[in-house]
C-alpha cells in the first residue's frame, strides 16, 4: 500500500476543524501532519491550543496532540509540511477567500468548508454524489490564476445536503423540479462553538439565521449547475423559498419539504424506488466515507428523528420520511443529515478522496 497523503487542517482549533482532526484519525488515505489556527493558538502544542475545549467528546489523536500549531496566516509554513489543506477557517470572507488562494497560490489545493468561495464561478461547489462533473472547472480555475498545483474546492451550506440528493435523484431519473418549499430545522452545532446562547435556545425556536434562507435558496442551482465556457453556470430550476430556523438539538438538520414538478408526476412507489436504488460515483469508486446507501427511506410515521437517525450509515446518509401528497405541490416529505458529519468535515472528507481518486493530487 502506497504512503498517506500528508494533510493539514487550517482552523484546526475550531469546532469544525476537531472534527476534521477526529474523523481523519486512521484515514486509509490521509494523515494530518499540519494543523494551523489563529495567531493566538500558534505555537503551541495541538493539545493545549485546545486545552479544555475540545469538543469531540473523545480523546484527541495521539498523532497530532503533540503537532505545534501554525499560524493559518502565514501559508508558506504549510509548505513541505503537507500536501494539501482541509480549511475550516473562522474569519470574514473576504480575508478566508484571499487566504485560501494565496494557499493555492503555493501549490497547496485547499478542500474548504468556509463558504467565502462558494459563488466564485470557477471554484466547485461539491456534493460528490450529485455534481462530480464540476471538477472539469478546476483546469480552468488553474489557468485563471496561473497555478500549477494547487486549487480550491469547497463544499455547500449544511442544511441543503438534508435534501440535495433526494431532489437530485428524481431529476436524474427524468422528473424535473418546478418549485420547492422547503422549511429547516437546524441543529445548534451549526452554529459552532459557543453558538447560541443556553437562554435563547432552551424550551425555544428561533425563526431566523442570518444568510440562510439566501444560501437554501441559491446554492442549490449552482449544485444543479453546468460546466460552460470554464465556469459553472446555474441551473434555471427549482424555484425555492426557504424558511430557515434554529432548534434545541445538539446535531442533525431535519428539512420539511413540499415540491412541485415540472411536468409529469411519479407515483409514492416510484419515488421511493428512485431514493432507495440511488448511488452515483462515491459508491462506485467505493470511496472509504461514502455511504453504501446515501439516500435511506424510513416507514414509520414519526421518523426521522435526530436522535435515532442522524447517525444512519455513519451519519452520511440522507433520511427521509413520511413521503405523502401535498394538497399545494405534488409531494411532501421530511429529511433529515448530519450536520457536522456529512454537512460539514466528513462531506468535505469524501470531497477529497473524490479528488484523490479522480487524480487530482497526484503530482503534488
Amino acid at each position: 500500500m502506497s504512503a498517506k497523503i500528508k494533510v493539514g487542517v487550517l482552523g484546526a482549533t475550531g469546532m469544525v476543524g476537531q472534527r476534521y482532526i477526529k474523523l481523519l484519525e486512521n484515514h486509509p488515505w490521509f494523515e494530518v501532519t499540519y494543523v494551523a489556527a489563529s495567531p493566538r493558538s500558534a505555537g503551541k502544542a495541538y493539545k493545549d491550543a485546545v486545552k479544555n475545549r475540545w469538543l469531540i467528546g473523545e480523546n484527541i489523536p495521539a498523532g497530532v496532540a503533540d503537532l505545534t500549531v501554525e499560524d493559518a496566516n502565514d501559508e508558506k509554513k504549510a509548505l513541505g509540511k503537507c500536501q494539501f489543506v482541509f480549511s475550516a477557517l473562522e474569519m470574514g470572507k473576504e480575508e478566508i477567500k484571499a487566504l485560501e488562494a494565496a494557499y493555492a497560490a503555493e501549490g497547496i489545493p485547499v478542500v474548504s468548508n468556509a463558504s467565502a468561495n462558494r459563488w466564485t464561478e470557477d471554484v466547485p461547489m461539491l456534493v460528490p454524489e450529485i455534481n462530480y462533473s464540476h471538477l472539469d472547472v478546476i483546469a480552468e480555475q488553474k489557468k485563471h490564476h496561473g497555478w500549477d498545483k494547487g486549487f480550491i474546492a469547497v463544499k455547500p451550506n449544511c442544511s441543503l445536503q438534508t435534501y440535495m440528493m433526494p431532489i437530485h435523484a428524481l431529476i436524474q431519473a427524468g422528473y424535473p423540479v418546478k418549485r420547492m418549499v422547503v422549511t429547516t430545522l437546524q441543529a445548534t452545532s451549526g452554529a459552532g462553538y459557543p453558538g447560541v446562547p443556553s437562554f435563547d435556545m432552551i424550551d425555544n425556536i428561533v425563526p431566523f439565521i442570518g444568510g440562510e434562507e439566501e444560501k437554501t435558496e441559491k446554492e442549490c442551482l449552482k449544485i444543479l449547475g453546468k460546466v460552460q465556457d470554464g465556469k459553472i453556470v446555474n441551473a434555471e430550476y427549482p424555484v425555492v423559498s426557504s424558511t430557515c430556523t434554529r432548534v434545541p438539538v445538539i446535531d442533525g438538520h431535519t428539512a420539511c419539504v413540499s415540491l412541485e414538478f415540472a411536468d409529469k408526476k411519479p407515483s409514492l412507489e416510484e419515488i421511493e424506488k428512485i431514493w432507495t436504488s440511488y448511488k452515483s460515483v462515491p459508491q462506485e469508486l467505493n470511496l472509504p466515507s461514502a455511504p453504501e446507501h446515501p439516500i435511506v427511506v424510513r416507514h414509520e410515521e414519526n421518523r426521522p428523528q435526530p436522535r435515532r437517525d442522524r447517525e444512519t450509515e455513519k451519519g452520511m446518509a440522507c433520511v427521509i420520511g413520511r413521503l405523502r401528497p401535498c394538497n399545494v405541490f405534488d409531494i411532501k416529505f421530511v429529511s433529515l443529515s448530519h450536520n457536522t458529519k456529512r454537512g460539514a468535515a466528513l462531506g468535505g472528507i469524501l470531497n477529497a478522496e473524490l479528488l484523490k481518486a479522480k487524480g487530482f493530487f497526484d503530482n503534488l
